[in-house]
């Protein structure tokens, strides 16, 4: 009888998992079986897990990943040269907590993005922050930052970011104004943040096409030598999703 009014308060303290985890256990003929302590661990266990899946949810939401892509759903099964011991590594998330980067490389449509989003989908449940962002659109955005005063900022929300994803890195040569905001960006999260790249260049070409020999020395000193790399290879996966 006393379960109505106080899953009400439990609601109104804004304490959802508990309140419908104390439902529940109205409903269940076998509840009073348990100690007082084991109902409530259960009640908390409840409210941590629903509380974790919002926060998640938020994380998630903030990161605007391109695809909806999740840790179980990579295709190990497709022949593109994917090392399954190294992505299985880099599940553990320890190589955000070393602040180290990720550098994926290979042809269009092996799943470049898609893998670059689930390892910051895996980020985000493991807590931190993550940001999908595609080069050709964050260097245009940053010039234009310039102009109405949105540069520092955007350059210190870049820098925080736990997990920074940047998608088709060398898709067009750079122009001075871009390598040096590169530079800035990389010298910021250098030894403090992760970094995801996705580029159809081997990493043996990026010195090449960053264009500046003394921007490029420094901006990829920053970024590949504490770094993993992943070298895809083989067919599209597109021609997969094709109608016969």
């Amino acid at each position: 009888m006393l379960n109505h009014p106080t899953v009400d308060k439990l609601h109104q303290m804004r304490l959802s998992g508990m309140a419908r985890a104390l439902a529940s256990q109205a409903q269940s003929p076998e509840i009073g079986q348990l100690s007082f302590d084991e109902r409530l661990g259960l009640l908390v266990d409840s409210e941590a897990a629903e509380r974790e899946s919002r926060q998640n949810a938020t994380r998630l939401k903030r990161a605007k990943l391109k695809q909806a892509a999740t840790p179980e759903d990579v295709d190990y099964r497709h022949p593109r040269g994917l090392d399954r011991t190294l992505f299985a590594r880099l599940m553990t998330g320890r190589w955000v907590t070393e602040h180290q980067n990720v550098l994926i490389c290979g042809p269009t449509g092996v799943g470049k993005t898609f893998l670059a989003c689930a390892l910051a989908n895996q980020a985000c449940r493991q807590g931190r922050s993550a940001l999908y962002v595609r080069l050709p659109r964050l260097l245009p955005a940053l010039a234009i930052g310039r102009g109405d005063g949105s540069y520092a900022k955007s350059l210190t929300q870049l820098a925080r970011t736990d997990v920074l994803v940047i998608d088709d890195w060398g898709l067009a040569p750079l122009t001075d104004e871009s390598r040096r905001d590169l530079l800035e960006i990389f010298d910021d999260r250098h030894g403090a943040r992760s970094t995801i790249i996705t580029s159809q260049l081997e990493v043996k070409h990026w010195h090449a096409s960053i264009g500046d020999p003394t921007l490029a020395d420094a901006i990829l000193d920053r970024l590949v030598h504490q770094a993993h790399t992943l070298d895809l290879d083989g067919e599209s996966l597109r021609k997969k999703e094709k109608p016969e």
